[in-house]
């Protein structure tokens, strides 16, 4: 997906006005997702929990836009609900990895020492393992559900925050404004703040916007696997385990929430692009 997003960027950067229309249309579409998210419940037109049997896989009507399900619930409804439920776990996994990745990447990289030394090893033992299959192994030793799935992600995807805060604070600390913030008497608490973190933060931004997509797919995936949200809370990987036994017969079930998964993490893999080419551009 790289590869082809950065082909796009490349043609739509030398087009000019069709980079900022592409730039325009991928915010508007993240802003439609966190619209959705938020007020779910109020543009919801049915309830996502309403069950009845003798509705079980309408097709898309005028009554059920995107038909209904196996239990007669409506796919629409199900649908908006299942981006609040999804991007909430999602964002909840992001800020907490960010937060620890980079709290412990910067106090390893500016202390030093034993402290780096241990933080090393522990990146290396974690990092050691593919992270999805971590992230399952965990999910399996807390149980099945949403809140479980999250805390796995988070004990998995925190190392890859922490190994990039820590090599670029380590190359940081040897800077010479670090050092005449030392001889002036500046706080070690300080100088992290003042003058290491602000220079980070722009590569943190990249990161955690290219990687609010892969944990959207991994929410989704652990869902599909039935380690996730637990019937009957919507959820977008969890719609489309539950649509696929009737995939032939209502293909619908599976058909909407695959194109609602696509479309945000596209949307977030094309805006980390852009935005990292406008920070190598402002470097």
């Amino acid at each position: 997906m790289n590869c082809q997003t950065n082909k796009v960027l490349v043609v739509l950067e030398n087009a000019g006005g069709w980079k900022q229309l592409m730039l325009s249309l991928n915010v508007g579409l993240l802003a439609l997702y966190l619209f959705v998210a938020l007020f779910a419940p109020y543009i919801a037109p049915h309830d996502p929990l309403h069950a009845d049997i003798s509705l079980r896989l309408q097709p898309p009507s005028s009554e059920y836009l995107l038909g209904t399900d196996q239990l007669g619930r409506c796919l629409l409804s199900r649908l908006l609900w299942g981006t609040g439920n999804t991007l909430a776990a999602a964002g909840a996994v992001l800020a907490c990895t960010v937060a620890a990745g980079t709290c412990i990447g910067l106090l390893a990289g500016f202390a030093g020492g034993w402290y780096d030394r241990i933080v090393q090893r522990i990146l290396d033992g974690v990092m050691a393992f593919p992270g999805l299959i971590l992230a399952l192994t965990i999910t399996g030793l807390l149980g099945p559900g949403l809140k479980n799935a999250a805390i796995a992600l988070v004990l998995v995807h925190w190392v890859g925050y922490a190994r990039i805060v820590r090599n670029m604070t380590f190359s940081l600390r040897e800077r010479t404004y670090i050092a005449a913030a030392h001889t002036a008497g500046a706080k070690q608490g300080t100088i992290l703040r003042r003058h290491i973190l602000p220079a980070v933060m722009p590569t943190l931004a990249v990161l955690a916007l290219l990687d609010f997509g892969r944990i959207i797919l991994s929410i989704a995936g652990l869902s599909f696997l039935g380690l996730g949200a637990q019937p009957p809370v919507p959820e977008w990987g969890a719609m489309l385990s539950d649509g696929k036994p009737y995939l032939q017969a209502a293909p619908w079930l599976m058909l909407w929430p695959g194109i609602a998964i696509m479309g945000v993490v596209l949307n977030l893999q094309v805006l980390g692009e852009m935005l990292q080419q406008q920070i190598k551009k402002a470097g």
